[in-house]
């Protein structure tokens, strides 16, 4: 990264002096206008350094003028919100920011300004993230919910996602010899942030690889997940199929790896359910009928039936394997608050599904009968299993991804109400 920097400071000397006058006038120049709100040609450079740096996937010139024109809008809805940024706040998420690469603000300043980059490129670039999350907080927090029919599906997702143990991986290795880190470095950003294809990676593979693959476009035989560098493993397994790794530094090399097939098996117990359920023995198949005709969920049951009747109502969370099997069939085919009649002998017992729910991410929070403890605490599970997220975890990954869809939103319509022109 130090040989980067110091060629990313080295080309931006040459360009410099090399620069006349006019040139370096019209470098200030407008390149395109938000709402009146002036981007200029030099602060459309210094972005596009500052994205090479930090490794945007596209660090290109226009994907930093779409870059700041963004964050002008998104600095413009922060004014009129009437959001500010303190100081203290400003440096406060200089430091966040900078700490996600090992250093503080002061060290990460110096290593941009190494870089040709002005301290000030870093301070607009947080100042509008951290005002965005305001605005993000004010305008849509209250609009995001979460409920507990998506936890219970997100968990069953990922409870039978397999498990990944092999893959198909293909492999660019390019040589860098000391004094040309930077060279390789560069050249494997520049792959990488193509995001290649399957056929583009072999291409550039039999190019530029240095190792036997190359020739196979570096394809490499099914791998055994566990086969791999315990640091690497990680690394792969984030990918999905058709996805090349940021490049990986090595001594005298830079590594790339493209995921071509990911296999994987299921985790023991992955099929398995916890039903919450209820039963009720009736003195005829029509009388359980006619309560589950009129019966609109668990809770309901209670009212439906009575008071005589209620003390009656057996509750049960348990394993499919343990509920009786004429029962379990009947619940097979229930949606939760669904009741069904199973016959027994001249009676009938009315059956109603109040949850399903994967074995593996069962709560201890199942909810149980009013009436006296009959057992059902112990039949669910106390913890999740290794590898399964908590219910509480899960809620937080899907508000966060519902709150990213939305801000995501709010800046296309910003961008679709704004006039933005060119000189």
């Amino acid at each position: 990264m130090r040989h980067f920097l110091s060629g990313i400071a080295l080309a931006a000397v040459i360009a410099t002096g090399a620069a006349g006058g006019a040139a370096a006038q019209n470098l200030f120049a407008p390149a395109v206008y938000v709402n009146d709100s002036a981007v200029t040609r030099y602060e459309v450079d210094q972005r596009m350094r500052f994205m090479q740096i930090i490794g945007a996937p596209d660090a290109s010139a226009s994907a930093a003028e779409q870059s700041l024109i963004d964050d002008r809008l998104r600095v413009q809805a922060a004014r009129d919100l009437g959001v500010q940024i303190t100081p203290q706040g400003l440096e406060e998420g200089m430091e966040e920011f900078a700490g996600r690469a090992g250093l503080d603000a002061a060290g990460f300043i110096a290593q941009l300004e190494r870089g040709g980059v002005e301290a000030g490129v870093f301070r607009d670039f947080v100042e509008a993230g951290t005002v965005w999350r305001e605005v993000v907080r004010a305008r849509l927090l209250p609009r995001v919910q979460i409920s507990d029919a998506e936890v219970d599906q997100e968990l069953q997702r990922l409870i039978e996602t397999p498990i990944i143990d092999r893959v198909l991986l293909s492999e660019l290795i390019i040589p860098a010899p000391p004094g040309q880190e930077g060279q390789a470095l560069a050249l494997a950003e520049r792959i990488s942030g193509s995001r290649p294809t399957e056929a583009q990676f072999a291409e550039a593979a039999r190019q530029y690889s240095a190792v036997p693959s190359a020739e196979a476009g570096g394809r490499l035989e099914m791998l055994a997940l566990d086969d791999l560098p315990p640091s690497l493993r990680p690394i792969i397994t984030a990918l999905q199929p058709g996805q090349t790794t940021a490049p990986l530094p090595v001594e005298g090399a830079v590594v790339l790896f493209h995921l071509r097939d990911a296999q994987g098996t299921l985790r023991p117990g992955a099929r398995e359910q916890v039903l919450d359920y209820m039963v009720l023995r009736l003195a005829s198949p029509a009388q359980a009928a006619q309560l589950a005709a009129v019966t609109r969920s668990c809770d309901d049951l209670y009212v439906q039936a009575g008071p005589d009747v209620a003390p009656q109502v057996r509750r049960q969370t348990a394993p499919q394997g343990q509920i009786p099997q004429a029962i379990a069939l009947r619940l097979a085919s229930l949606d939760a608050d669904e009741a069904g009649v199973v016959p027994a002998g001249e009676g009938a017992d009315l059956v109603m599904l109040c949850s399903r729910q994967p074995a593996l991410a069962a709560q201890p929070d199942v909810a149980t009968t009013a009436l006296p403890p009959d057992g059902v605490e112990n039949a669910v599970p106390r913890q999740s299993a290794p590898g399964i997220p908590t219910r509480e975890e899960v809620r937080s990954q899907l508000f966060n991804r519902k709150i990213n869809t939305a801000a995501e939103g709010l800046l296309a319509d910003l961008r679709a109400d704004a006039i933005i022109r060119r000189p």
